[in-house]
């Protein structure tokens, strides 16, 4: 067995939620989301848990969230601030959040030296997603790796959402588009750019694996986004433009593995709910146990 890391990018600001997702209790016990994706990685085989928050509410996401799980996998925290940036470039003074996926992940090069998986804090992936990574690189595979899910299976019912919609080829990824205010029309998916989807697409939902190789083309890749974006207030270094890059140039390969496993998330506010609702609905049927850490 390979040792195997989870990123979890948590050091969002919630500002289209109104709050901290991160933190919000959805299990019968005050379980977050977070808590069930730590659960299912530790049941697929992996050793380390790697949390990406902001230095602000380190003792509430320590209190709330990581305490509890010291005594059964190593935890590191490291924070993402959008001040930590190369020497030469600035950050613009009304300038409010981090520098995106990209930064986030960056944030953790000096503690992962074993391939790892990237996700969100506040989205639920299910076990078999954490399942067939865990089995792709256990396998001493290389090469990136994403789980792609079918878009229709991710969209909110309040609301619209970003999805990154992917391209495949033979299980390699070919793009991935990050597609903005996707929702439900009158029985029509539809986005910016008066596109139209049949929600079969593929997307992507930042279930990403990686070696330790993608920190020094993080690092390349940050500066030069800082030169084209110096003292911007809203734009973001984020994964999906880096993945392109790397595809496009004949960089890296990107091996798309497919999961079966319901996905949900935290995007809108009337969100919560139907969470708690697919939270009860797995303990029901014997996926979880209440509470999940006995």
């Amino acid at each position: 067995m390979i040792n195997l890391t989870l990123l979890i990018m948590a050091a969002g600001m919630g500002s289209r939620y109104g709050g901290l997702k991160q933190l919000d209790k959805v299990g019968p016990n005050g379980e977050t989301i977070i808590d069930y994706s730590i659960y299912d990685a530790i049941k697929a085989g992996f050793n380390k848990i790697v949390f990406v928050i902001r230095k602000d509410f380190e003792e509430e996401f320590k209190l709330n969230i990581s305490d509890q799980y010291s005594n059964i996998i190593d935890i590191i925290h490291v924070f993402q601030d959008m001040y930590d940036i190369p020497a030469g470039y600035r950050c613009h003074a009304l300038r409010k959040k981090p520098w995106g996926t990209g930064q986030a992940i960056l944030c953790a090069k000096n503690f992962i030296d074993e391939p790892f998986i990237v996700i969100n804090g506040d989205d639920y992936y299910g076990r078999e997603s954490f399942e067939v990574i865990s089995d792709y690189y256990q396998k001493n595979k290389q090469h990136f790796s994403m789980v792609a899910f079918r878009l229709d299976k991710t969209l909110s019912n309040f609301g619209p959402v970003t999805r990154g919609i992917c391209s495949i080829n033979n299980n390699q990824l070919c793009t991935v588009v990050e597609t903005e205010n996707i929702e439900n029309q009158e029985d029509m998916i539809v986005a910016d750019r008066n596109i139209k989807l049949n929600g079969s697409e593929p997307v992507s939902m930042n279930m990403w694996g990686f070696t330790p190789a993608i920190f020094h083309i993080l690092e390349d890749g940050f500066i030069n986004f800082l030169k084209v974006n110096d003292g911007q207030l809203e734009s973001e270094y984020l994964i999906p433009t880096v993945i392109n890059k790397l595809i496009m140039n004949k960089q890296e390969e990107v091996h798309v593995l497919r999961s079966n496993a319901i996905w949900f998330g935290i995007t809108n506010k009337d969100d919560k709910q139907f969470v708690i609702k697919k939270i009860q609905e797995l303990i029901h049927g014997g996926v979880y146990s209440s509470p999940l850490f006995q």
